[in-house]
């Protein structure tokens, strides 16, 4: 654990392949790389999802904000399983620094965005840890309950889907760095790409796009797989479904969806939008031939959506393609840019 960062294929297998308790029958989807959620069945045709994720306290970000991302990036990982998270665990290491006061504040808008969505906090555990400095205080899991065949999974992409992107590159990222460094932000690009980029924070759910698409399904099974947008960005999650899935991938660098206060807020912090934290962004593979009306449907809903690639056999890889004939492969990158970008300005006093 020498590198900062999510694991890697490689790293996963080494550490957790086979190595994940007793093997239950009914569990149909286990633990894997680039995998959103296990899958449990259960009697009577119905399945319950199960995803965990850390929780976020972010004191330049507030309490609010802070109580945003732990509820939704979570749910986020829900939503790819195309139905709305039912149950909560909450688990918080809180420092001692954090007062009642705060804390209070912080689990009420916790309690409301649960309401919001639905979804009945069923327990967790509750307490101050000495040294917990982090601005991760604690995890939790959130679960779905719904028919079987209802649940999609990432590792169900198939060759020949179309890749769709929801929204566009780095909207955490830019929202996050444009929030946490006001001053700078305002100084250096400018007030109104300051209050673009805070705009975006709000963005950063994906449940209901997710939504929208998965009702699809209820006519023909169009959708087939969906993952939601982390640390990696774009590119990252679509290596990650990619290598869920047992595909390659061909993306078209041209057809990626960047903004234009992603690009500038981004260019400012020297990361590259199509690789950093990406929250709010859903992948969707379809079939060939439904890329068209699940956009459409989006866009009617006020919610961008793009056609960027498509899923190929394997042995072709994952390759980028520029322009007519320049093509790179995909590699995973384990460490975002974003947090080398974030705690650099830290320590360059940025404001």
């Amino acid at each position: 654990m020498k590198q900062t960062g999510k694991l890697d294929q490689t790293d996963f297998e080494e550490f957790f392949k086979n190595k994940c308790g007793y093997a239950r029958e009914e569990v149909r989807v286990p633990p894997g790389f680039g995998v959103d959620v296990s899958v449990i069945d259960l009697p009577n045709n119905l399945s319950m999802a199960l995803t965990s994720d850390p929780l976020s306290l972010i004191p330049s970000l507030g309490l609010r904000e802070s109580a945003w991302l732990s509820v939704h990036l979570m749910a986020n990982d829900i939503a790819t399983t195309g139905c709305a998270p039912m149950y909560g665990q909450f688990v918080l290491n809180l420092p001692p620094s954090l007062s009642d006061a705060d804390f209070a504040i912080y689990w009420d808008y916790i309690h409301r965005l649960c309401s919001d969505i639905k979804l009945s906090i069923t327990g967790g555990h509750t307490g101050a840890i000495e040294g917990q400095n982090s601005t991760i205080a604690g995890g939790g899991t959130m679960i779905t309950i719904a028919e079987r065949e209802k649940i999609l999974v990432s590792k169900n992409a198939q060759p020949g889907d179309q890749i769709l992107v929801t929204k566009q590159c780095a909207v955490s990222s830019a929202a996050i760095l444009a929030m946490s460094f006001p001053k700078t932000v305002q100084s250096k690009l400018g007030k109104e790409v300051y209050d673009d980029g805070c705009k975006l924070f709000y963005q950063t759910s994906s449940l209901t796009e997710a939504l929208i698409a998965a009702k699809h399904n209820n006519h023909i099974r169009c959708v087939t797989a969906m993952h939601d947008v982390t640390e990696g960005g774009v590119l990252g999650a679509i290596y990650e479904m990619a290598a869920a899935s047992g595909n390659g991938a061909i993306i078209y660098n041209e057809q990626l969806p960047v903004g234009e206060t992603q690009k500038k807020i981004c260019h400012l912090f020297s990361i590259d939008p199509r690789h950093c934290i990406g929250a709010g962004s859903m992948i969707i593979t379809v079939k060939r031939g439904y890329a068209d009306k699940i956009i459409a449907d989006l866009s009617s809903h006020n919610i961008e959506c793009t056609l960027v690639g498509e899923m190929v056999d394997q042995d072709k890889g994952i390759q980028l393609i520029d322009g007519q004939e320049a093509v790179t492969p995909i590699t995973y990158q384990r460490k975002d840019p974003y947090w080398n970008a974030f705690f650099t300005a830290l320590k360059n006093n940025w404001k």
